[in-house]
C-alpha cells in the first residue's frame, strides 16, 4: 500500500512538473488593431443540441461564411470546440452541436438582438438551421464584454427566458454575481480566486515593496483591492497609489494629464492594472505620446503601450507581466485552421491575429534569435521556420463554454435517459431548468487537460502563467512564458520562475527594484516618522554598543556583557581584559618613580644614619627623622600595590598599607613640629613644659594616631572591605580590572583623618615659621604640610573626573606627589647642606648664624 502510495505521489508530481514543459514563447503580426473589447464590436452565437448527425461538410459551409469577419478568430475556436465534440464518440452520443445564429459582427455586419431575430427561424438567412427541435434548450454564447452580454440577457430575460442559457466569454465581471437576478447567465472567464495571491508572491520574489494600482471604481474592484491589501499584510508591501478610475467616467479624456502625472510620473517603477481599466491608460498614452519610462505594468490582460510607432528598446521599457489563466497547450488547431480556411499560403497564415509558437523543444533559443534579428530579418527567419497556433483567453473561454454545454448534456442525458422522450415533450423552458441544474455543477478535464470546474454559474480558478508582452517592431509581437503560480506545487513554493526567460525578456540580469525607502544594512535600524508608510522609512545608526546583524532590523541588539560592538556595528567582538600593569607605559612610568624615589629615601635615609652625629641631624630629634624616612619609604612602595594585576589580597593592602604609613608619616611630622614649638617655648628653665619636652611625650603622637588610624581600617574590612571589580563600560571593547574600594565612605574617613593630623601640623609649623633660620625646621614642615594638602585637596576632583584605570593611576601619583613633597621640603636642604656644604654643619657655625 505504501509502495503504490509513493508512486501515485510521484506520478502526480511528474504531471505537474509536465505542465512548465512545452512553448514558452510565442509571436503574432500586429496589424495595430484596437482591441474588440475597446471598440464595443459583438460577437455571439446561439447553439442547440440536435439528435440528427450533421452534413458532412456543416463546418465547412459555416466557417466559408464567417471567415471574412472581424471576428473570425471567435468562431475557430467555436468551430474547433464543436468539431472536437461531435467527432468524440463519448461525448454527447447520437447528439450534434450546431450553430444556430451568428450575432453581432461575427457574420460581417451588425446585427440588433431584438426578439424578431430568436422568432424568425424558418427565414433565417443562416445556413444549418435546423428547425425541428422545438421542445430542445438553446445556448447564447456571448461577448467580448460585459456590456454586450448584458444587453443579450435583458432581451432574452424579457422574452425567452429560460428557453435559452446564457454563457459569456469575456472578462468576469461582478455585475453577473447576482444569483436571483441573472439564474441563467454563467461567465466562462475564471473569477480570480488566487490572483492577488499570485502577484503578492511574485512581487515579494523580487522584493519589490513600493506599488502602484489602478483598479475600477466598482465592486470588483474594491474586492480586488481588499484581498491585495490582505495578501500583502504580512509581505511588508505598501501602495505608492491606488487610483479607482470609473468606467463611465465621460471627463476622462480631458483630465488624461493629472491621470499622467498620477500614475505614470509616480515614485513606484511597478504598476499593478487590474480589471477594465485598460483602454483608460492605453488613452493616455495615445493622447500624450509621453516619452517611454522605465516602468513594470503587471496586469491581467495584453497592454500594447507605450507606443506603437517605433520599436521598443530595452533600456527603456520592460513591457508588462501579466497574469493570466493557466492552460494547456491546443494540439491541432493549426491543422484545422488551414483544413477549413485553405491557407496553404504562409504569408497569409501568418498574418492571422493568432498567437504561434514554435513546436519544437528550442523554443527559448528560437526566442533569442527572433529578439536578436531586426525586423525584416525576423519576419523573414519566421517565413522559414515551422510552428503552431493557439487560443487567445477570450477563445479559451468559448473553448470551455462549449465543452461545459456538451458536459451538462451528457450528464443530464445519463441521469435521465428513460424519461428523455417525455421531457423533450415538456418544452424548451423544462428541457432549459433540467441543462441549467448540471450546468451549475459542470466539473470536467477538457481535452487541453484544464480542470473547468463550474462552482454557482462562475469558474472558479487558481493557476496563472506569468507572461511578458513586448514588441520586436511596430507590427511583431512577442510574448513569453516567465513561470507559473499554482497553490499546489511542491515544498510550499507557489511561484515557479524561469531566470533565463526572464533575463530574454526585459534584456537585465537583474530586475530593477521598487522600494519606497532602501534597506537599512547592518548596523542600522528602521525609523517610522509620523505619517510614512510602512515600507517608508529611514536608517538610523544602532545605539552604543548595540548591533544589527541583519538588513532591515527593527531594534538593534545589546552586546553580551563581555562582548562590544565593532566600529560598524554589526557584530559583537570579545572584551580584551586590561589593568594598570607594568607593561602598559602609564604603569611603567608610576613604578620607575616609585622605585626612584624610594631608593632616594633610601639613599637619604644612609646619608643621615652616616652623620648621625653631626649637629644638623641631632637638631631635630634624629630618631624622628629615621621614623619619618622609613614610613617615607614605605609611602612610595605601597605604590606597587596598585600596579599589577590586583587579586582580592592586593586590593585589601592597596588601601590599609597606604592608610596606615601615610599616617605614621604625617603623624611623625605632626611630633616633629610640636617638638619644634615645644622648644622654643621651653628655652625658660622654669617652665613646667620643659619635663614634658624632657620625657619625651610627644614621641606618643605616633603610636596613638596610628592605633586610631587601624581602628578605622578595621571597620573598614569589617563593614564593605575592598575587592576586585570589573568595569565594562568605560573603556569601549575592555574589561577593566580595578579594586573597588568597598565602601567609599570608609576611604573618605581615612583621608579625613589624614587631612586632620596634616593641616594640625601645617598650623602649629605656621605658628613657629618666625623662629631663627638655623633651628627653624618649622618653615620646612610648614611647606611640606602645603604641599602635602595641596597633593590631596586636588587629588579629589580629579579622582572623581577619571575612570577605570586612570583613577587608579591618579591615586598612585598622589601618594607619590605628597610623599616627594615631604621627602624635598624636609630633607632635601639638609642633605644638601650635609654633602655640598659641609662647613656649615658645625656647632660653630650654627652658634655664629644664631648669634646674628
Amino acid at each position: 500500500m505504501f509502495i503504490f502510495m509513493r508512486v501515485f505521489f510521484l506520478l502526480n508530481i511528474t504531471l505537474l512538473m509536465a505542465n512548465f514543459i512545452g512553448p514558452r514563447c510565442f509571436w503574432r503580426i500586429n496589424l495595430d488593431e484596437i482591441m474588440d473589447e475597446y471598440l464595443g464590436l459583438s460577437c455571439a452565437f446561439i447553439l442547440a443540441a440536435v439528435q440528427t448527425p450533421t452534413e458532412k461538410d456543416y463546418f465547412n459551409k459555416t466557417l466559408n461564411f464567417l471567415k471574412t469577419t472581424t471576428n473570425h478568430k471567435y468562431a475557430l475556436a467555436l468551430v474547433f470546440a464543436m468539431d472536437e465534440i461531435n467527432r468524440n464518440p463519448d461525448l454527447l452520443p447520437n447528439m450534434s452541436l450546431i450553430i444556430r445564429y451568428a450575432l453581432g459582427h461575427c457574420d460581417g455586419k451588425t446585427v440588433t438582438p431584438t426578439p424578431y431575430l430568436f422568432h424568425k427561424r424558418k427565414k433565417s438567412p443562416i445556413p444549418n438551421y435546423f428547425c425541428n427541435e422545438e421542445s430542445m434548450c438553446s445556448f447564447l454564447i456571448s461577448g467580448p464584454n460585459w456590456k454586450v452580454s448584458l444587453s443579450f440577457w435583458d432581451y432574452l430575460d424579457s422574452f425567452l427566458s429560460p428557453r435559452i442559457l446564457q454563457l459569456t466569454y469575456g472578462p468576469f465581471s461582478s455585475i453577473f454575481s447576482d444569483d436571483e437576478q441573472y439564474p441563467y447567465l454563467y461567465q466562462m472567464a475564471p473569477k480570480d480566486t488566487s490572483l492577488a495571491l499570485a502577484m503578492v508572491s511574485f512581487i515579494h520574489y523580487f522584493n519589490w515593496n513600493w506599488i502602484g494600482l489602478v483598479i475600477p471604481d466598482d465592486d470588483q474592484g474594491n474586492q480586488f483591492l481588499l484581498e491585495l491589501k490582505k495578501q500583502s499584510e504580512n509581505k511588508e508591501i505598501c501602495f505608492a497609489f491606488v487610483k479607482m478610475i470609473s468606467v463611465d467616467d465621460v471627463s476622462f479624456p480631458q483630465n488624461t494629464e493629472m491621470y499622467y502625472n498620477q500614475i505614470v510620473m509616480s515614485s513606484t517603477n511597478v504598476i499593478i492594472i487590474y480589471g477594465e481599466t485598460y483602454n483608460f491608460i492605453d488613452l493616455i498614452f495615445r493622447m500624450w505620446e509621453p516619452p517611454i519610462l522605465q516602468r513594470i505594468w503587471i496586469t491581467t490582460k495584453q497592454l500594447n503601450f507605450p507606443t506603437r510607432k517605433k520599436d521598443i528598446s530595452h533600456g527603456t521599457f520592460y513591457g508588462s507581466l501579466t497574469f493570466l489563466p493557466h492552460h494547456g497547450e491546443i494540439s491541432g488547431f493549426k491543422n484545422f485552421v488551414q483544413t477549413w480556411f485553405h491557407l496553404r499560403n504562409t504569408d497569409l497564415y501568418l498574418l492571422m491575429q493568432e498567437w504561434k509558437y514554435f513546436n519544437y523543444v528550442s523554443s527559448a533559443s528560437n526566442c533569442k534569435i527572433l529578439k536578436n534579428n531586426s525586423s525584416d530579418a525576423s519576419f523573414n527567419w519566421l517565413m522559414e521556420q515551422k510552428f503552431d497556433m493557439t487560443f487567445s483567453e477570450n477563445s479559451h473561454n468559448i473553448y470551455n463554454a462549449v465543452h461545459a454545454i456538451a458536459h451538462a448534456l451528457h450528464e443530464m442525458n445519463l441521469q435521465h435517459a428513460d424519461n428523455q422522450a417525455i421531457d423533450n415533450g415538456k418544452g424548451a423552458s423544462s428541457h432549459c431548468l433540467k441543462v441549467n441544474s448540471f450546468l451549475r455543477r459542470a466539473y470536467f478535464t477538457n481535452p487541453l487537460g484544464d480542470k473547468v470546474f463550474m462552482k454557482q454559474r462562475v469558474i472558479m480558478q487558481d493557476e496563472y502563467d506569468i507572461i511578458h508582452f513586448g514588441n520586436l517592431s511596430q507590427h511583431l509581437e512577442i510574448k513569453m512564458k516567465l513561470g507559473k503560480f499554482s497553490p499546489y506545487l511542491p515544498h510550499g513554493r507557489h511561484s515557479h520562475l524561469y531566470v533565463d526567460m526572464i533575463e530574454l525578456a526585459t534584456g537585465r540580469r537583474k530586475m530593477p527594484s521598487s522600494v519606497c525607502s532602501a534597506e537599512c544594512s547592518p548596523g542600522f535600524r528602521r525609523l517610522w516618522k509620523e505619517g510614512m508608510a510602512a515600507c517608508c522609512f529611514v536608517c538610523s545608526p544602532c545605539p552604543e554598543n548595540e548591533i544589527s546583524n541583519e538588513t532591515n532590523m527593527d531594534q538593534c541588539m545589546n552586546c553580551p556583557e563581555y562582548q562590544y560592538a565593532n566600529t560598524e556595528q554589526n557584530k559583537c567582538i570579545q572584551k580584551g581584559v586590561t589593568f594598570l600593569s607594568y607593561e602598559d607605559p602609564l604603569g611603567m612610568a608610576l613604578a620607575l618613580m616609585a622605585f626612584c624615589f624610594s631608593a632616594f629615601t633610601a639613599l637619604v635615609l644612609c646619608v643621615f644614619v652616616k652623620h648621625h652625629d653631626t649637629p644638623i641631624v641631632k637638631a631635630n630629634n634624629r630618631s624622628l627623622s629615621y621614623l619619618l624616612l622609613m614610613s617615607l619609604m614605605f609611602c612610595f612602595l605601597c605604590s606597587f600595590f596598585f600596579i599589577g594585576l590586583p587579586n582580592r589580597a592586593i586590593c585589601v593592602l592597596q588601601q590599609i598599607t597606604f592608610g596606615i604609613v601615610f599616617t605614621v608619616a604625617v603623624s611623625t611630622v605632626l611630633a616633629k613640629t610640636v617638638i619644634v614649638v615645644l622648644a622654643f617655648k621651653v628655652t625658660d628653665p622654669g617652665r613646667r613644659l620643659r619635663n614634658f619636652l624632657v620625657s619625651g611625650t610627644p614621641n606618643y603622637i605616633i603610636p596613638i594616631c596610628s592605633l586610631l588610624q587601624c581602628v578605622l581600617c578595621a571597620i573598614w574590612l569589617a563593614v564593605s572591605p575592598p575587592f576586585v571589580d570589573i568595569d565594562e563600560h568605560t573603556l569601549h571593547g575592555h574589561i577593566i580590572i580595578v579594586c573597588n574600594k568597598g565602601s567609599d565612605t570608609a576611604f573618605y574617613c581615612i583621608l579625613g583623618y589624614l587631612a586632620c593630623m596634616a593641616l594640625g601640623s601645617f598650623s602649629l609649623a605656621f605658628l613657629a615659621k618666625n623662629l631663627p633660620d638655623t633651628f627653624n625646621e618649622a618653615k620646612f614642615l610648614t611647606f611640606s604640610m602645603l604641599v602635602f594638602c595641596s597633593v590631596w585637596v586636588t587629588f579629589l576632583p580629579v579622582y572623581h573626573s577619571t575612570k577605570g584605570k586612570h583613577m587608579v593611576a591618579v591615586e598612585i601619583f598622589s601618594i607619590l606627589a605628597s610623599s616627594a613633597g615631604i621627602l624635598g621640603c624636609i630633607f632635601v636642604p639638609k642633605i644638601y647642606i650635609i654633602l655640598m656644604r659641609p662647613e656649615r654643619n658645625s656647632t660653630q657655625k650654627i652658634r655664629e648664624k644664631s648669634y646674628f
